[in-house]
């Protein structure tokens, strides 16, 4: 049994970029998950996980982000479909040792095409939220790791990045 070698779907016969055309497919349920992890200094982490302190305000504010990046995923990301989401969902674990916090988020829909863009730039921005609220106490804070770990539906199925 032979397969085809793998090709960028964004570049047409010809070597010129180009929307995919999902017309033909069928509409079925996906689902991604993306990861991210933002470290900073013990100052900042301090800062962001003392009691009365911003930690709420400013996990809820890059929750808040993220799910509108989500949703506008296709006007940063050009040849990104516009899609309907069913759900965006984030998550944040703090790891008081690593001063991380790392950030999961689940986009869900009923489409043509997947929702791995739309995970992976909520996950983006709401890393760089809180880059942004906290970049006062340390300057230094760094975005990493931001990558697709689960997909599902379509043709390809499920695949996975544990």
């Amino acid at each position: 049994m032979s397969s085809s070698p793998p090709s960028l779907s964004h570049l047409d016969e010809a070597g010129q970029v180009r929307m995919v055309d999902v017309i033909a497919k069928s509409d079925t349920e996906r689902v991604a998950i993306a990861v991210a992890s933002v470290r900073m200094n013990a100052v900042a982490y301090g800062l962001l996980t003392q009691p009365g302190q911003g930690k709420g305000e400013v996990l809820n504010t890059a929750r808040v982000a993220a799910v509108l990046a989500a949703k506008r995923c296709a006007e940063l990301i050009p040849l990104c479909h516009s899609l309907p989401l069913a759900f965006v969902g984030v998550d944040f674990a703090l790891d008081d040792a690593a001063h991380r916090i790392d950030i999961q988020a689940t986009c869900r829909t009923s489409y043509k095409t997947g929702v791995e863009m739309e995970a992976m730039m909520a996950c983006s921005v709401a890393a760089l939220t809180i880059y942004d609220m906290c970049k006062a106490a340390d300057k230094g804070i760094v975005v990493e790791q931001v990558r697709l770990k689960y997909k599902a539906g379509g043709k390809s199925g499920e695949w996975r990045n544990d």
